[in-house]
């Protein structure tokens, strides 16, 4: 299964919205997540995730938590998010002592998938709470509302409400079978990814635009190849910051690489059996490199892999 896509926990939509029900959760055993800059809290020791009792943050301000869900695997444990980014300084090093705050990408391999999909789950939300403090439609500032799955305008006259939105984004292997009658796929590489990295081509749904006809556009405009056949494979959630990556399987119908810079640094064709040769994400030394293993794009690479067996 890809990573960050086994959220288990209920997020009890209906339930939430009761004040009560939720002062109620936060005294009922409930375990706190904590993230500060994008980042969640980790044990300096091992890489675990961090998970705090009430009594362990109670001294902060609990009224802007966020109500991940109920873990009904294990006696209905309820979860909150609490975002340190603007508070003071001592209190978060109060925190730093056993732990740290780390890059959630950087330790998700070595965590269970639900673990991951829950801080994956927490930094999203924490994220657009920071991003969302004022109304686009007055200016006037939000507040948090709905167990922290809203905002509020403050403004009377305007109470306009918000709601986490996430992108949509395609992302996409895209095959061609070549005049010596080995097939290829398509990648490509950003600038600042590190060295040799080459991954699927990918882009953000335009509004108006149905999945498919992204597919068609982004592989043009990054690569200036024709693609037809477009086949949806899977999804994964990509709150890095606010994503859903959507991907699929194209059929190229032309093969001459024509690479806007504007978009990408480069694109190549790569056969099966190049790809056997590739090292990974974060190895040191030269050569071509698979993407990072948490990503939808190394499933997609190696769903294409898997047809040729």
């Amino acid at each position: 299964m890809l990573k960050y896509s086994e959220m288990e926990l209920n997020r009890a939509s209906n339930q939430r919205k009761s004040p009560e029900w939720l002062a109620e959760q936060q005294q009922n055993n409930s375990l706190w997540v904590l993230t500060h800059t994008d980042q969640n809290y980790f044990s300096q020791v091992d890489h675990a995730p961090l998970f705090l009792t009430l009594d362990a943050v109670q001294h902060l301000d609990l009224d802007v938590a966020v109500f991940l869900g109920l873990d009904e695997n294990n006696d209905s444990t309820p979860y909150f998010a609490l975002d340190l980014t603007h508070i003071d300084d001592a209190l978060v090093a109060a925190f730093l002592v056993d732990g740290e705050f780390s890059d959630l990408r950087k330790v998700a391999m070595g965590l269970d998938n639900p673990s991951a999909s829950l801080l994956a789950l927490a930094r999203g939300l924490c994220f657009w709470h920071r991003s969302h403090c004022f109304c686009g439609r007055c200016g006037s500032a939000n507040t948090l509302v709905s167990a922290g799955h809203a905002r509020l305008c403050t403004n009377q006259a305007c109470l306009h409400q918000t709601f986490p939105r996430t992108d949509p984004a395609v992302i996409m292997v895209v095959r061609k079978l070549f005049a010596d009658g080995i097939e290829r796929c398509l990648l490509g590489r950003q600038a600042e990814w590190p060295e040799g990295v080459y991954s699927t081509l990918a882009g953000f749904v335009d509004p108006g635009e149905t999945l498919e006809t992204a597919v068609v556009r982004e592989v043009m405009e990054e690569s200036g190849i024709a693609v037809t056949n477009v086949q949806y494979l899977a999804s994964q959630p990509w709150p890095f910051p606010s994503s859903v990556m959507l991907g699929f399987i194209a059929d190229a119908s032309s093969d001459e690489i024509e690479v806007d810079k504007n978009e990408i640094d480069d694109a190549r064709w790569f056969s099966r059996v190049e790809l056997q040769s590739f090292g990974s994400w974060g190895d040191d030394g030269s050569g071509f490199k698979v993407p990072r293993r948490d990503s939808i794009s190394g499933y997609l690479i190696n769903h294409w892999v898997s047809l040729g067996d």
